[in-house]
């Protein structure tokens, strides 16, 4: 399904997908905004003023490897959850700090990363080694 998603610097289209997280508790769905270029991943939420619960963007850095991310003009607190490539958590960034530089590493590599807004993780109950359900890992 493609939508339009209105930014603060203007409209783009998005690929709006469902991921789901296997959590103790039980499954958690999301509708995610896939960010897969190079622009959609640079800009990622940037300029948003709101991300409602239920809702993110997952980032595709494949294959695998090292990732940094940040802050920068992004207005809203998110949690940053690391992926790898098998599809399990690594490592999740909890209430990132908003227009900050400081950068957010992902620990051990990882072939995607979700952002959603902060408190997700807690709320849920998302912790490293769940397992995403998203056919960017293993085609699950």
């Amino acid at each position: 399904m493609l939508v339009l998603a209105i930014a603060g610097n203007g409209a783009r289209a998005a690929d709006i997908q469902t991921l789901e997280i296997v959590t103790k508790s039980g499954v958690q769905i999301f509708s995610v905004e896939m960010a897969t270029t190079e622009q959609e991943k640079e800009t990622g939420l940037m300029y948003r003023k709101e991300l409602a619960d239920g809702h993110g963007m997952l980032f595709d850095f494949s294959p695998e490897q090292p990732v940094t991310m940040w802050m920068k003009n992004t207005f809203i607190p998110l949690d940053m959850i690391f992926i790898r490539a098998d599809g399990r958590i690594s490592r999740i960034a909890e209430d990132t700090v908003p227009q900050s530089l400081k950068t957010i590493p992902s620990g051990p590599p990882a072939k995607g990363v979700l952002e959603v807004i902060a408190g997700t993780a807690r709320k849920y109950g998302i912790v490293p080694g769940d397992r995403v359900a998203h056919p960017l890992f293993n085609g699950r």
